[in-house]
C-alpha cells in the first residue's frame, strides 16, 4: 500500500506532471492542424467541433511532423530547461560548436517528438479522467441523471461504489504520470546531452588541456628554476669577489643579467602557449643551438661532439631543457667544475652532466639510493623533488631513458633519447 500511495505524496510526480501537459500544450497546435487537414480531407467524419474531437489516426499522423519542425525550430533550450527543472534530470551540457550539427539536431528532434507525443496523451487523460474521477466520487449524491454509463443510476445505495472507482481512477493517473516522466527523465541525458562522440571529444581536449598545462610547469620549472639558481649562485660569488677580484666580479654580474634575460625570453614562450590558440605571437622555444648561452651563464665546461643543428626539433627542445635542469642541479647541490658532454651518435643523442658531490651527507645518500635509480641533486636538497622526475617524463616521451647516481666521488646525470625523425 506505501508502494502504491508513495507517488502522491513525491513533489517530482507533480512537476512531472507540469512537464507532460507543457509538452501536451505544445502538441496543441499541430493537432489543430492535423485535425482540419483531415477534415479538409474527408478522412475523418464532419463533427460539431472539429478543433477539439481528437481522433488516434491524427495523432499518428501529426508525430512526424513534430519530429521534422524539431529539427529546425530552436527549441533545445526550451527543452533543456524543462528537463532540468520539472523532470528532474541530470542533462550534462553539450560542447560549444559554432553551429548544430545534424546528429545533435536528430537526437533534439527525437526529444521533442517524445515529450510532445507523451505530453498530449498525459494531458488528454489528465482533462477527461480527473473530472470523470470526480463525477464518480460525486455519484452517491447526485446518481447519474444523464446516463454516461449506460443507466440512470440513482442516488444512495446503488451507486456507493463510485467514490472507490473514482479513487482508483485517479490513483491510476498518477502512477501513469509518475512512470512516463520517470521514462522521459531517463532519456533526457541520451538525447539532449552530450552523444558519445561529444564525450570522447571533451575527454581529449581535457587531456589536451592538461598536457598543456604539465608543459608549461615544466618549462617554468626548467627555465625559471635555472635563472634564479644562476642568479642566486653568481651573486654570491660576485658578493665575495668584489674588492679582491672585481673582473672576476664583473663577470658573474654579466652572467647574472643574462641568466635574467634568457629567463624573461623562456617566460614569453610560456606565455606565448597560453596566447597561441587567442592568435597570439609566440616566441620560438629554445634547443640545443641555445646551448652557448646556457653554457657561458652557468660557467660550465662543454664537449660537444655532433651537429646539432641537424637534430629533430622536438628532441633538441627537450634536451636543451634537460641539460637546463642538470645544469641547475649541478650548481645548486654539487661542488667544483660542472662538465657538460653532448654526443649525436647515428640513432640516438646523448647528454651528460657530472660534477663533484659536495658533503660527505650527500654522497652518503647518493650511494644509498645507487646508480640508475637514485635521485638526483635536485631530488636530494631541492625541496620538490621534480627535477629529475621531470627529466625522466620528458625523456620517456621520446622513448629515451634518464640515468642519475654517484660515480667515485662525483654525481652524473646522463640522458639518452633516439632520433627517429621529426617528432609530432
Amino acid at each position: 500500500m506505501r508502494r502504491i500511495l508513495a507517488p502522491l505524496a513525491d513533489r517530482t510526480t507533480y512537476l512531472r506532471w507540469t512537464c507532460l501537459i507543457l509538452g501536451g500544450a505544445l502538441a496543441m497546435p499541430y493537432m489543430m492542424v492535423g485535425t482540419i487537414l483531415a477534415a479538409l480531407t474527408g478522412a475523418l467524419e464532419a463533427r460539431a467541433y472539429p478543433l477539439v474531437s481528437i481522433d488516434p489516426l491524427v495523432f499518428a499522423a501529426v508525430l512526424p511532423l513534430i519530429g521534422t519542425t524539431g529539427l529546425f525550430l530552436p527549441v533545445r533550450a526550451l527543452e533543456l530547461t524543462a528537463a532540468r527543472g520539472l523532470l528532474g534530470a541530470r542533462v550534462d551540457p553539450a560542447p560549444h560548436r559554432p553551429g548544430r550539427t545534424w546528429a545533435e539536431r536528430r537526437r533534439t528532434a527525437a526529444w521533442f517528438t517524445l515529450h510532445l507525443g507523451a505530453g498530449a496523451v498525459m494531458a488528454g487523460a489528465t482533462l477527461a479522467l480527473v473530472p470523470f474521477a470526480v463525477w464518480l466520487i460525486l455519484l452517491p449524491v447526485f446518481g447519474d441523471p444523464l446516463g454516461f454509463l449506460g443507466g440512470h443510476l440513482a442516488p444512495g445505495w446503488d451507486s456507493v461504489w463510485g467514490p472507490a472507482a473514482g479513487v482508483a481512477t485517479l490513483v491510476l493517473l498518477v502512477h501513469a504520470v509518475s512512470g512516463t516522466g520517470a521514462l522521459l527523465a531517463r532519456l533526457a541525458p541520451v538525447l539532449l546531452g552530450p552523444s558519445p562522440a561529444d564525450r570522447l571529444a571533451a575527454t581529449e581536449e581535457r587531456a589536451r588541456r592538461l598536457a598543456v598545462r604539465n608543459r608549461l610547469a615544466r618549462e617554468l620549472h626548467d627555465s625559471v628554476g635555472h635563472a634564479l639558481s644562476v642568479v642566486t649562485v653568481q651573486a654570491g660569488a660576485a658578493g665575495l669577489l668584489l674588492e679582491r677580484d672585481p673582473e672576476a666580479a664583473r663577470a658573474a654580474l654579466d652572467a647574472i643579467e643574462e641568466s635574467a634575460r634568457a629567463a624573461l625570453e623562456d617566460l614569453d614562450h610560456v606565455l606565448g602557449v597560453l596566447r597561441e590558440e587567442a592568435g597570439g605571437d609566440r616566441v620560438p622555444a629554445r634547443t640545443l643551438a641555445d646551448l652557448p648561452e646556457l653554457l657561458r651563464s652557468t660557467g660550465a665546461a662543454a664537449e660537444i661532439d655532433g651537429d646539432l643543428a641537424a637534430l629533430p626539433a622536438l628532441v633538441s627542445r627537450e634536451a636543451y631543457r634537460m641539460a637546463q635542469e642538470a645544469l641547475t642541479n649541478a650548481i645548486r647541490h654539487g661542488a667544483g667544475a660542472v662538465r657538460l658532454a653532448v654526443a649525436v651518435r647515428d640513432d640516438r643523442l646523448e647528454l651528460s652532466v657530472r660534477n663533484r658531490l659536495r658533503a660527505p651527507a650527500s654522497h652518503a645518500g647518493a650511494h644509498g639510493h645507487g646508480h640508475g635509480g637514485g635521485r638526483g641533486h635536485g631530488d636530494e636538497r631541492g625541496g620538490g623533488g621534480r627535477g629529475l622526475a621531470g627529466m625522466r617524463e620528458r625523456a620517456a616521451l621520446l622513448g629515451g631513458a634518464v640515468e642519475a647516481g654517484a660515480t667515485g666521488e662525483e654525481w652524473r646525470v646522463t640522458a639518452r633519447l633516439p632520433l627517429r625523425g621529426e617528432h609530432p
